[in-house]
């Protein structure tokens, strides 16, 4: 392994669902795992983003959506998939 490499352990399971993952999507395990890391958010990034849909919806509306409309959106997002990848609470 190069320097800047490591490993991971998960179970066999877990290896054999990446391993068809994969597959299906015609590359390697390391660049599944790889590519997920990098394109999904981390929820600090997450909250940057909502700060700054925050700010563009205040410059295009002059005003910052209320409490109440941010909670009705999210809940839309989540009724419709869209917040699936979205941070989680801790376990």
């Amino acid at each position: 392994m190069a320097g800047d490499e490591t490993s991971i352990k998960v179970s066999t399971a877990a290896r054999d669902r990446l391993a068809q993952l994969a597959a299906e999507h015609g590359t390697t395990i390391r660049n599944l795992v790889e590519d997920l890391a990098q394109s999904t958010p981390t929820r600090a990034e997450y909250a940057e983003r909502a700060e700054l849909a925050r700010a563009e919806l205040a410059s295009a509306l002059g005003s910052a959506p209320s409490p109440e409309a941010e909670a009705k959106a999210k809940a839309l997002l989540e009724r419709l998939g869209g917040a699936a990848h979205g941070p989680r609470a801790a376990a």
